[in-house]
């Protein structure tokens, strides 16, 4: 049993470095910082820990660490919800080696089934697994972005696409911001399931392939989006503004229903109507589920 080294002096390090000294009440001091933000004994003292505990702690070699502890390094270091919850599950036990990723989780045909409703509702929804993984779409959300029908099983992954397709540079106007979200859910993600084997060989590809990705991996932002808003810059029908809602399957491990709704009355509505409109009235429910492929109607 051990803790990950880098990833807790890395994070611990680099929250210290964000925090101004003088936004928490410490005084500037006699002698001149030579690194920004906060010492040691600065995170030690507003956690109620020693020094020593603390350096042991950030350097991965505390054998074990309690909640309380825990809680007193969120509160001294000013970590959202999100930090908090990576910190705890980074400096949990943990057993070497990784969970084989075996096949492409199976997407229930119960699943299926409410994923086609809801896109004959106007919802686009989709089923992501672990690293990102798109394993189901309806058609609505194979309309509003990208076209996962047409690409390579091992392709199909949100994280993958948005820094290595150049297309979702234009399909997202704030490509930025939404490359960012996506690194701080990777190690959201990676926090709590740190030998998922797939999810290990995505941000190992994206650090190999993405330059953009290293920097952004580096900065050690955490967030978990459960829900908020896209904006997308479609080819056909225009700007299209969503709201999305992440739903854990708790049946299903790992996978998440993500469901885009739009304002009613707003232009959104009507370039998604428009979508929904040049579907064929053949069309079913895109899918990847592994080993099985969903009948097509």
């Amino acid at each position: 049993m051990g803790h990950s080294e880098p990833e807790i002096r890395d994070f611990l390090r680099a929250r210290r470095a964000a925090l101004d000294p003088a936004e928490v009440g410490l005084p500037e001091g006699v002698v001149r910082r030579r690194v920004r933000g906060l010492r040691r004994e600065e995170v030690a003292q507003r956690a109620g820990i020693s020094v020593d505990y603390y350096t042991r702690i950030e350097q991965g070699r505390a054998p074990a660490v309690s909640d309380s502890v825990v809680d007193g390094l969120a509160r001294a270091l000013r970590l959202t919800p999100s930090e908090h919850t990576y910190l705890r599950n980074i400096t949990l036990p943990r057993r070497h080696g990784r969970v084989d990723a075996g096949p492409r989780p199976r997407v229930r045909p119960e699943i299926l089934r409410l994923l086609e409703a809801m896109g004959d509702g106007m919802v686009p929804a989709f089923v992501f697994g672990p690293g990102m993984d798109v394993l189901a779409w309806n058609r609505l959300g194979g309309r509003i972005g990208v076209d996962f029908e047409a690409l390579p099983e091992d392709e199909r992954n949100g994280a993958l696409l948005i820094f290595l397709d150049p297309r979702t540079r234009e399909l997202h106007p704030n490509w930025s911001e939404v490359a960012d979200d996506t690194v701080a859910s990777l190690r959201a993600e990676i926090g709590r399931t740190p030998g998922n084997a797939r999810l290990c060989q995505v941000i190992h590809e994206l650090r190999e392939r993405s330059e953009e990705f290293r920097q952004s991996w580096e900065a050690q932002a955490v967030q978990e989006r459960m829900r908020g808003t896209k904006w997308y810059r479609h080819p056909e029908v225009g700007d299209l503004v969503v709201t999305f809602e992440a739903l854990v399957l708790p049946a299903d491990p790992g996978q998440v229903l993500c469901t885009y709704t739009v304002e009613k009355g707003s232009a959104s509505e009507k370039a998604l109507r428009a979508l929904a409109a040049g579907l064929d009235a053949g069309a079913c429910v895109g899918v990847e589920t592994g080993a099985d492929t969903a009948a097509r109607a």
